[in-house]
């Protein structure tokens, strides 16, 4: 996808995007393929999660609607949704440095608001405070198709030293 039409994504305008800075290049290029590397396939990738757009402090993911994502009832697991939130912020974190970082998710509260059944996940993640050692998130999850919001999370991460 083309940095400029990140910004929308079918057709939906996403208002956190538009306000936050852009990255340079090779910023942007190493987090677009996040969960991805030429050797490796890790847990965001597993489920299938795809970065649409990454900016300072700010991510745009999307978890494309499979049925193995469901649970018995046909609806998204919460567990899902839950990953979906949580990795969503990772390259927002990951956005604020030059070189590579380690960084822990050290607590996460999360509200189901919707059932998500048979269409895509798309989650706004972004960084509400930065601190030396500890940085302070945001999700929001949305039903790609209806707009309905179905989760949101807060989430505090741990840098290492």
């Amino acid at each position: 996808m083309s940095r400029e039409a990140a910004v929308t994504s079918t057709d939906r305008v996403y208002p956190r995007a538009e306000a936050a800075a852009t990255l340079p290049d090779h910023v942007y290029r190493r987090w677009a393929r996040y969960g991805r590397t030429p050797d490796t396939t890790y847990y965001a990738a597993l489920l299938g999660l795809v970065v649409e757009d990454v900016r300072v402090d700010y991510c745009r993911m999307r978890l494309p609607w499979r049925p193995e994502i469901s649970q018995p009832f046909g609806v998204a697991h919460g567990g899902a949704l839950a990953s979906l939130l949580d990795s969503s912020v990772v390259p927002a974190i990951g956005s604020g440095y030059e070189t590579a970082v380690s960084f822990a998710t050290v607590d996460m509260t999360v509200q189901y608001l919707g059932a998500l059944k048979d269409e895509d996940a798309v989650a706004e993640g972004w960084i509400t405070q930065r601190g030396r050692s500890v940085i302070f998130c945001e999700a929001e999850a949305i039903a790609a198709q209806s707009g309905r919001r179905v989760a949101r999370a807060v989430l505090t991460y741990k840098v290492a030293g």
